[in-house]
């Protein structure tokens, strides 16, 4: 994981790898990857962003499971049982992305849960304030598919 993860950040081509580091890549990126039958619970109040995600997964056998309110993810989770990772977008009417996470942890007791803070606003402090409401990581808007999926590879792979 932190191999694919340090090759998407520095831009390097992975075809050029030795032939171990090589396979180890395309493995991850194979039939063998933990996200294929993942469930995420993706949640934005924008129908946009879930389609554009929802669309994206499915090329990768992932199964979205769509919220458009903090509301609506807690009232998913409280029914299913089966979520594997959340994408919590922060900005939402209502009960932002920091309630729900705030909310989730402590009303499902559910530390184990990735949730993955997805946000468009990337300043000073914002990712310890993700951290602090409930969130495994943090990831900025706009999202690289590429650098999203390692991120989520590295909380499923656990």
């Amino acid at each position: 994981m932190l191999l694919e993860e340090t090759i998407m950040q520095l831009h390097l081509n992975h075809q050029a790898l030795l032939p171990e580091k090589k396979k180890l890549i395309e493995d991850l990126r194979s039939q063998k990857d933990v996200l294929i039958h993942k469930n995420v619970l993706v949640v934005d109040d924008d129908v946009r962003n879930l389609f554009a995600l929802t669309t994206a997964f499915e090329r990768f056998r992932i199964n979205t499971i769509t919220a458009e309110s903090g509301k609506e993810a807690m009232s998913i989770l409280s029914e299913n049982n089966q979520i594997d990772i959340v994408l919590m977008d922060i900005m939402m009417p209502e009960m932002d992305g920091y309630e729900t996470m705030q909310k989730i942890r402590r009303e499902h007791k559910n530390s184990a849960l990735p949730i993955i803070a997805v946000t468009a606003k990337a300043m000073k402090g914002n990712r310890e304030k993700c951290l602090e409401a409930g969130a495994s990581d943090y990831i900025t808007k706009p999202l690289k598919i590429d650098q999203l999926l390692s991120l989520m590879r590295v909380w499923l792979y656990r």
